[in-house]
């Protein structure tokens, strides 16, 4: 009761008090999901992030198709990079481009053969390519990358599984095997007097080297 016969009420005193409290806990809960999020995915400005190079002259790009006469090549122009938008290795992206019309066989009735509409069709489709667009870790060096695979001008999605020999390293190779059907992509002609399979395998042996960064995490 104050000095004029009148009652207060401490209500509204012990309501702020508890407003108080909630608000400093929820700042203090946030704080902690903040620090919880930042060390579980740490950010990366572009001078941490891994910065890789692709080195044609020691790398290759292969194919081969079972036939009953052995029908198995090289591209030799073509590029590839690697890049990493994190210290996740898992947030890498490949690519790799194609001049369909550098075939070699060995053989230049085949190579003619492999370029022309039937096959490559490299008049209207010069380039093949790949970009991968999701990678898992299957193993301690081990990777599969799911991307786009374009080639005659159609795109689908195919599997690269992949070896990284250079773990930490400043150097190291990239192995992979990428098999697709040929008839999904319209090749669905033969050679005269040659009986070729459906599956067609595609093998990338890449040299890299890291330029700059550090290396990236590895989830095994």
């Amino acid at each position: 009761m104050n000095q004029n016969g009148l009652t207060t009420s401490k209500r509204p005193h012990i309501y702020n008090k508890l407003d108080l409290t909630k608000v400093r806990t929820r700042k203090l809960a946030m704080a902690i999901l903040r620090l919880v999020v930042f060390c579980t995915f740490p950010s990366a400005n572009p001078a941490q992030v891994p910065v890789y190079e692709v080195t044609p002259v020691e790398s290759s790009i292969k194919f081969g198709v079972d036939s009953s006469v052995p029908i198995k090549g090289t591209f030799d122009k073509w590029s590839a990079n690697m890049k990493f938008s994190s210290l996740d290795v898992r947030s890498g992206v490949l690519e790799i481009e194609i001049q369909a019309d550098s075939v070699n066989t060995g053989s230049g009735l085949k190579n003619n053969k492999l370029k022309s509409k039937d096959f490559f069709d490299v008049k209207d489709s010069p380039v093949i390519t790949f970009k991968s667009t999701k990678v898992v870790q299957t193993g301690p060096n081990t990777f599969d990358l799911e991307g786009d695979f374009t080639i005659r001008g159609i795109t689908k999605t195919e599997k690269l599984t992949l070896t990284d020999n250079g773990k930490g390293s400043t150097s190291g190779n990239i192995d992979g095997t990428m098999a697709f059907d040929r008839k999904d992509y319209g090749m669905n002609k033969s050679i005269p007097f040659i009986k070729i399979a459906n599956r067609v395998e595609v093998n990338v042996s890449l040299k890299w080297k890291r330029i700059s960064g550090p290396p990236p995490v590895f989830q095994q």
